[in-house]
């Protein structure tokens, strides 16, 4: 159980910031924007949460907050010597179950959804539009993490993770749309 009787700590006034490990990295490293990232995605998740609330899709989201959340610990915890990145008591990693749930909801809410014909502009109502900031949100943490594991050792379960997550945020805003029926569709070259 993790318990913060203190929120500010004075450690990070050099610049630098404490992993799981016990090392510290510059706040400007890719570890360190990549769980930034993760972690703005998690707060444009609460948002749209908040719009879907309550609801089932209200539930969801409050889920894969908790996931974002696994996900931080899993970067934050540099790979050790022969890490083959199972989990275990000392280490929480993002397993491939986390994975195999975004992909069941990406194909249960994509069953009766009106069939793709044009790229989608992100809006439609306030709901799908929250929807999309925060898959945009995603996606941005993706690449931070595929720069980060450009150099150094990742979790191909966290890198499957968030890029599951911005699809299911897609389809979910298509959802939030009417089933897909008030999607506002990209009209290739109309303000020319």
């Amino acid at each position: 159980m993790v318990k913060l009787n203190k929120i500010y700590t004075r450690t990070g006034d050099d610049g630098t910031t404490g992993l799981v490990d016990g090392s510290r990295l510059p706040k400007h490293a890719a570890r360190m924007e990549a769980i930034g990232a993760v972690d703005e995605a998690n707060s444009a998740l609460g948002l749209a949460a908040v719009a879907l609330a309550p609801s089932e899709h209200g539930e969801a989201l409050n889920r894969i907050q908790n996931d974002l959340f696994d996900l931080g610990a899993d970067l934050a915890t540099p790979a050790g010597e022969g890490d083959d990145f199972s989990p275990s008591e000392m280490v929480l990693r993002i397993v491939s179950a986390q994975v195999e749930w975004l992909e069941k909801g990406i194909d249960a809410l994509n069953a009766n959804l009106e069939p793709l014909t044009s790229f989608v502009l992100p809006g439609g109502t306030e709901q799908a539009a929250r929807l999309h900031v925060a898959r945009a949100a995603a996606r941005r943490a993706e690449r931070a993490m595929t720069s980060m594991a450009a150099t150094e050792p990742t979790n191909p379960q966290a890198l499957a993770y968030i890029n599951r997550l911005s699809d299911y945020l897609f389809v979910l805003a298509r959802v939030a749309n009417d089933g897909g029926r008030d999607d506002v569709k990209w009209i290739p070259g109309a303000n020319r």
